[in-house]
């Protein structure tokens, strides 16, 4: 038996008339004909009956029918969706990302990925640091990553997203709260909460780098794993930050954002990162909504 017996006896069964049915098959009517006994010889049993006025559906093949009709259907569903996957309309994808983005850009993507590609169903894991994504997208469970540079992997392929200038994190009462603009060396002598260290953030990094570039080394007294713990401890006053813009988005009460200034604007970039081998047209459809909000979404207000 093949799928074309279930289709030949589809067309007969709801046509109820082999003439009409051959025709709709766009085949001649005798091979239908035969094709149809040699079904009902294998299933050892009649399917239809046969006058030279009509023809009508046995109880076996009435429920045979409804039978075929389903996988036919399930086939023809299958087929649909391996091709909807392949052109990038339908899937999984799971995305990672960075806690700052985390609160701005993403959740403007997740509703512009619905409404662009609603037949993918989105995952996404946020509050991931650089070297956390890297290796989820190394070992397959992430697709999709947005993080800090620097990512140097020969098996990663990156995009530059958009840059994101730093801002300085102050309780509210700070003295420096006023000011139109904070400099890395106005800080000298603060504490810090940065996130954690010893190579896991990217950020941290670059507030040392600050710090070093200023000549001194930053007090830090809270080392954290997410923004958001970040900017709460800013708000209980127990130290300064320096963040990425999209982080005021969080609108923690009792924290105020500066613009860090200096010789010239301090950001950091936003990066877009996949595995090279699993690029795929899914993935790139998913790019391409990502550009579109990245270019479009308008900056969070500081104060």
């Amino acid at each position: 038996m093949e799928l074309r017996h279930l289709r030949y006896f589809r067309a007969v069964a709801e046509e109820l008339h082999f003439g009409r049915a051959a025709e709709r098959l766009h085949i001649a009517q005798p091979p239908l004909s035969q094709q149809i006994r040699a079904l009902e010889h294998e299933l050892g049993v009649p399917l239809l009956t046969r006058s030279t006025r009509r023809v009508e559906l046995t109880a076996a093949g009435a429920a045979y029918l409804d039978r075929a009709v389903a996988i036919l259907d399930a086939v023809d569903d299958a087929a649909d969706l391996a091709q909807r996957v392949a052109g990038g309309s339908a899937g999984r994808l799971v995305i990672g990302c960075v806690g700052s983005a985390t609160y701005s850009l993403l959740p403007a993507l997740v509703r512009a990925l619905r409404e662009a590609l609603p037949g993918v169903d989105v995952d996404v894991r946020g509050e991931m640091l650089a070297p956390a994504q890297i290796t989820a997208l190394l070992a397959g469970e992430i697709d999709l990553a947005l993080l800090r540079p620097p990512v140097e992997h020969p098996a990663l392929q990156v995009e530059t997203i958009r840059s994101d200038r730093l801002l300085v994190a102050l309780p509210e009462d700070h003295p420096l709260a006023a000011a139109t603009g904070v400099s890395i060396a106005d800080l000298r002598g603060e504490d810090f909460v940065v996130h954690a260290g010893h190579g896991h953030s990217v950020m941290n990094n670059v507030v040392t780098t600050l710090c070093a570039g200023a000549g001194f080394v930053p007090r830090i007294r809270h080392e954290v794993e997410e923004t958001s713990t970040l900017v709460t401890l800013v708000a209980a006053g127990l130290g300064v930050a320096v963040v990425p813009e999209p982080t005021a988005a969080l609108g923690v009460t009792g924290v105020r954002y500066r613009p860090l200034s200096g010789d010239r604007p301090a950001a950091v970039d936003l990066l877009a990162a996949h595995a090279t081998g699993a690029h795929s047209a899914l993935v790139e459809r998913v790019l391409d909504v990502l550009r579109r909000v990245a270019r479009t979404q308008q900056r969070p207000d500081i104060g």
